[in-house]
């Protein structure tokens, strides 16, 4: 059931909204409107033009239906008086805005900082190819207001963690929804709406999968209250050195378009590392080659991009250096390879004998789409030529001390990207990959399916009319499953779990502890490492709590900018030492214990080990997959389902269903059996939880009026795999 005109799918979250007897009203759309106020279908065939002209006028041609007969009156009033934030105009917003209007909603605000892309064009309905450049925000409320030309919406182009976007602002809204696709600001407007305590309606989609959920102050656990894993990185070494996974060839191809082309990164080189520890067996051999790689002696070091210039970017002399030059060089670190496949060096003058485009995928089926074939060595040596000199040239035309930015729809920046990944992964043994499967990883992208836009659209603006009714008790978390479940069900509903009372945000008084080594962590690594990246603050102000009121961070610009090189010993920061850490903009305080420690593991800056002071000071059975660590993937995470992950399947922004620390397991498990006592299938349930530790969650449902059966494992894996590709559309 859609309304007429509607794309597939589109109208599958308005079923339950619109009413049942037809779809009563005058079409929004002038062209589709016919003689006596009714729709111009019911009346009579339109014509070609007149179905071009609709077209033309909107992305897509729905009725605009009164909502006075499915709400009640009361609720139908709260909606036209309810003023309504939607951040974010893309996959979900789309979808959302047009859901909005349609259910009666009049005061919309909407912002959105991106611009629209032609590959946005597939599923966010309401752009169009001449929309392209253009401001999703402002080009998304254009389009609504064909809809509803009498709605008032205001379209911001901006990014919501912009300081004029303060906690005044929020207040000003009566509910908040998140359509975003990236952690960094989910976490900013959670903040956002705590301090305002405005209700949020978070979500998130990602290929087939997708959730909803309510967040509210002192109710509902916040978006921060379970923690979340942390985008995966990898050491240097292995990048430089010792790849073994496609994705660090990869990831070394981003890095050598940046050294070539783009910002250089003294954390992002890509020649071997003659520093590894790995490659000589005594730590002073190891500390002797840090040392030489560290000084110049009697050779000029210039910059890889340097480099580059002098030679006028020759594709063969990079190639050589590359593929060729600095693989021999690995070689000669023989303890590398006593345990590994060594690599093999590529010669360009070898691959050119090659014959060009061979490729066993290729031959198999003339249907197999460009992107999504593996060509062959020669045939990549060749695009890395191509787009070597294609790149050049645009970074030629680019102002001096200006660079190129990687993006993944930038063709030249992906052939480059593409060819260079690949040639690395034959000279490491690995099968090389198609571009579409290589812009996937590089992109972290996850394929976007309009269908599940559309369906987690329609479940918020469900859980918003809840909260209008005043039946937040109501709300539910609500998963969108690629296969049913054991009952059958692709939507599971679960109930809100209560905020977590060690949570470092929504606590009363937030608080956490941060192993690190005071005598080599600097005051900007805690800046910009500890207290942005990993805690998420936009511009933290820090005090030593040494009765002094000692300042160590400030906001105002140049301040403290001294400060920035120094060890966090220097101002005598030692174990046990406290910090307060204050974001005016968030109106967020957060009082940091500081826990010093020397035996942090490798390329691991600081661990956050705990949410109270009375973590400080080692504790021997504390368990390691309490920590979360930064800068290394041997830092613990969430406990994960022994199912290997599919490569198809990736992890929602999880926010409230706990990522699971091994004591709530514990808690919920009992909650578990006694809810399986009234269900069908307990014994089974209780052996595949016994044999396959896939434990079920039954959650009283009051919706349906008995208890539903969830998998909680399966829904815990289904939560990490989205949040581990990033974030999702």
């Amino acid at each position: 059931m859609r309304p007429w005109g509607c794309p597939a799918g589109a109208g599958l979250e308005l079923a339950a909204l619109l009413p049942r007897r037809g779809f009563p009203g005058q079409c929004a759309v002038p062209a589709l409107r016919g003689g006596g106020g009714r729709c111009a279908r019911a009346g009579g065939a339109l014509s070609r033009r007149a179905r071009e002209e609709a077209r033309g006028a909107a992305a897509v041609s729905v009725m605009a239906a009164p909502l006075s007969g499915p709400l009640r009156p009361e609720l139908a009033q709260a909606v036209s008086q309810a003023r309504v934030l939607v951040v974010g105009a893309g996959g979900i917003g789309c979808e959302l805005l047009k859901n909005l209007v349609l259910t009666g909603f009049s005061s919309i605000y909407v912002i959105d900082l991106d611009t629209i892309d032609v590959s946005n064009l597939n599923r966010q309905f309401l752009f169009q190819k001449k929309h392209v450049g253009r401001s999703k925000s402002q080009v998304a409320k254009e389009s609504v207001l064909q809809f509803c030309p009498e709605a008032n919406i205001i379209a911001y182009h901006d990014s919501i963690m912009n300081p004029d976007y303060n906690v005044e602002f929020f207040r000003q809204f009566t509910l908040v929804m998140n359509a975003l696709d990236n952690r960094a600001a989910r976490n900013h407007v959670n903040r956002m709406c705590l301090a305002a305590d405005i209700p949020l309606i978070e979500s998130g989609t990602a290929g087939y999968l997708g959730q909803v959920t309510v967040i509210k102050k002192g109710v509902t656990e916040c978006y921060e209250c379970q923690p979340k894993p942390t985008q995966k990185t990898f050491p240097g070494c292995t990048i430089r050195n010792t790849p073994s996974e496609p994705i660090h060839c990869i990831v070394w191809a981003k890095y050598l378009f940046n050294q070539l082309f783009g910002e250089e990164d003294a954390d992002q080189e890509v020649s071997p590392d003659r520093a590894d520890p790995e490659a000589a067996w005594e730590p002073a051999e190891a500390e002797a080659r840090a040392l030489a790689s560290n000084e110049d002696g009697e050779i000029k070091r210039v910059s890889t991009k340097e480099w580059a210039k002098s030679t006028g970017y020759d594709p063969v002399k990079l190639f050589t250096k590359l593929f060729k030059d600095d693989i021999r060089y690995l070689l000669t670190m023989d303890k590398l390879w006593r345990k590994r496949k060594p690599p093999v060096p590529l010669d360009w003058a070898e691959v050119q004998k090659q014959e060009q485009n061979i490729s066993d995928q290729q031959n198999e089926s003339s249907a197999v789409l460009k992107d999504q074939q593996v060509l062959n060595v020669r045939s990549y040596a060749d695009l890395f030529s191509k787009s070597v000199k294609t790149l050049s040239l645009h970074l030629a035309e680019k102002a001096d001390g200006e660079a190129l930015i990687w993006d993944k729809d930038d063709p030249s920046a992906m052939d480059f990207v593409t060819s260079a990944a690949n040639l690395r992964m034959h000279v490491f043994g690995m099968n090389m990959k198609s571009r579409f499967d290589i812009k996937s990883m590089a992109g972290n992208i996850i394929p976007a399916i309009a269908t599940t836009n559309a369906v987690i659209a329609g479940l918020i603006v469900l859980e918003g009319l809840k909260i209008l009714s005043g039946k937040i008790d109501q709300c539910r978390t609500i998963f969108l499953n690629k296969q049913p479940n054991p009952r059958k069900k692709l939507l599971v509903p679960c109930a809100l779990d209560p905020p977590n009372p060690n949570c470092y945000v929504c606590a009363s008084k937030p608080e956490v502890t941060v192993k690190l080594n005071t005598h080599k962590v600097t005051v900007l690594t805690l800046q910009d490492k500890i207290l942005k990246e990993k805690f998420a603050m936009v511009a933290p102000d820090v005090q030593i709590d040494d009765g002094k009121g000692t300042i160590l961070i400030s906001s105002e610009e140049g301040e403290t900018e001294a400060n920035n090189h120094r060890k966090l010993s220097d101002f005598g920061i030692r174990n046990g030492t406290r910090l307060q850490a204050d974001d005016f903009l968030q109106d967020y305080t957060l009082l940091i214990n500081v826990l010093h420690s020397e035996d942090l593991e490798k390329d691991v800056e600081f661990e956050v080990v705990g949410d109270t002071p009375e973590r400080i000071g080692p504790k021997p059975s504390e368990p390691t997959s309490k920590n979360i660590s930064n800068g290394s993937d041997d830092g613990a995470q969430p406990s994960t389902s022994t199912a290997p992950d599919q490569d198809d399947v990736v992890i929602v922004d999880s926010e409230d269903e706990g990522t699971s620390s091994n004591a709530d397991d514990v808690e919920n498990k009992s909650r578990k059996r006694k809810a399986e006592k009234g269900c069908e299938c307990v014994g089974a349930k209780r052996a595949r939880a016994e044999q396959e530790q896939d434990d079920l969650m039954i959650v009283e449902s009051e919706d349906e009026g008995a208890s539903s059966s969830v998998g909680e494992e399966e829904n815990r894996s289904l939560k990490r795999k989205l949040e581990e590709k990033g974030d999702y559309f």
